[in-house]
């Protein structure tokens, strides 16, 4: 009788352990890939992203996915890793985050390896900039297909694409990206409330919105004094904890971050090696955030590669695993719900500026203007797989600059 009780367990537990080994390596195959190719930055990863998860898969909802996004930019982190962190959570619980956010991080922090070797080897980075200059129009017809989706399901109403607009003129003028995600969220709280109570004071809460821009930028930087610190691995490790456990905002923050621990404090680079190395994180595919590996490498080859990038990356883990069971809880809350609405437009808004910004530099003469319509022609129209145009910009952009490989 335990005998044929038992079979019946495993019986009964075999389909969900089957369905369970599916989706890890689902999650592996794709964050793979998108380790391997998705160039860019924060806002492209996230862009292609949803079109895997939410437009072709249908893993997610878009405000399901939303909500992923205005989590991350309330946590420090990379905000890429995060949501391949938190979408491989929500697909097969806490062995999908590992196996999500080690998929996407692994295949770039190899590459950056490679690129690392070589600059130590010969002293300079390897040609791409032929490639980048057909890639990058790209890049933003990606990043500006997946805002149009999302825009429409941050922006639902009138009320927060208002909010949304209002963000991005604050965004536009200097504000702090966190002082700017909380107060979106206080405002949309208001907002929330007045609409509860059927008031009529709607246009003086958006005239209250709107002023956000006054706002002055919080956050002043304190001295750093010139010491010099010495190098080991524990003290690597330690410094990129750091690092990771309280990053928020762009990838100009990290290099302020490296700026200050690694040049002016430490000693350990000199400004040359820092900008090489960030440059080497806007190229290669994958997190900006192996910036970390590269600088590694450069100090402890293979060995503070491997410390400096799990250093960066191991608070991202830890802050998800923390925050991503609370988020169905958080949106059953009116209160929080109407906060974290807030705080989508405002990350909505922080994806326009930086698209914007991204492409004054990419988008520069007639060439970049046809492949970025190009792109957005089939993207739109046709859903070509993004991966597909990124390769063809890049091959586009080595004709047209005649640069050989």
């Amino acid at each position: 009788m335990a005998a044929e009780d038992e079979a019946s367990t495993i019986v009964a537990e075999t389909p969900d352990a089957g369905r369970k080994t599916t989706r890890l390596g689902e999650l592996a195959a794709l964050f793979f890939r998108l380790g391997t190719t998705a160039f860019g930055g924060p806002a492209a990863h996230i862009a292609m992203m949803e079109d895997e998860v939410v437009g072709r898969r249908g893993w997610v909802t878009r405000e399901a996915f939303l909500d992923m996004i205005g989590a991350c930019n309330l946590i420090p982190g990379p905000n890429s890793t995060e949501m391949a962190i938190h979408i491989g959570h929500r697909r097969a619980g806490l062995a999908g985050s590992f196996v999500a956010g080690g998929a996407f991080i692994i295949p770039a922090a190899t590459i950056t390896v490679a690129l690392a070797w070589a600059y130590v080897r010969f002293g300079a980075m390897p040609q791409v900039g032929g490639a980048l200059y057909g890639v990058k129009p790209v890049i933003i017809a990606i990043i500006a297909q997946a805002l149009w989706r999302l825009g429409r399901t941050a922006a639902r109403t009138r009320v927060f694409a208002a909010l949304t607009a209002a963000s991005a003129a604050a965004a536009f003028a200097g504000l702090n990206e966190i002082a700017l995600l909380l107060i979106a969220g206080i405002a949309a709280i208001g907002l929330h409330r007045i609409a509860h109570r059927r008031r009529t004071a709607g246009d003086g809460v958006l005239a209250a919105i709107g002023a956000t821009p006054a706002l002055a930028a919080s956050g002043a930087g304190a001295g750093v004094a010139a010491v010099a610190a010495p190098y080991s691995l524990s003290a690597l490790f330690l410094v990129f904890a750091k690092i990771g456990a309280v990053l928020f905002g762009s990838g100009y923050v990290l290099l302020a971050f490296l700026q200050a621990e690694l040049v002016v404090r430490r000693h350990w680079l000199t400004q040359g090696q820092l900008l090489d190395a960030v440059a080497v994180g806007q190229f290669t595919p994958g997190p900006l955030s192996c910036t970390a590996t590269f600088i590694g490498y450069l100090l402890g080859r293979g060995g503070g590669a491997a410390v400096a990038t799990a250093g960066i990356f191991a608070p991202a883990f830890f802050f998800v695993a923390v925050s991503g069971p609370l988020l169905p809880r958080i949106r059953r809350s009116p209160t929080a719900g109407s906060f974290l609405d807030g705080v989508n437009a405002a990350s909505l808004a922080l994806m326009i500026v930086v698209t914007w910004q991204l492409g004054r530099a990419a988008i520069v003469d007639l060439p970049t203007i046809v492949i970025a319509a190009l792109s957005a022609f089939l993207l739109i129209g046709y859903r070509i797989n993004s991966v597909w145009l990124i390769l063809a910009g890049g091959l586009a952009g080595a004709a047209l600059t005649g640069t050989h490989f």
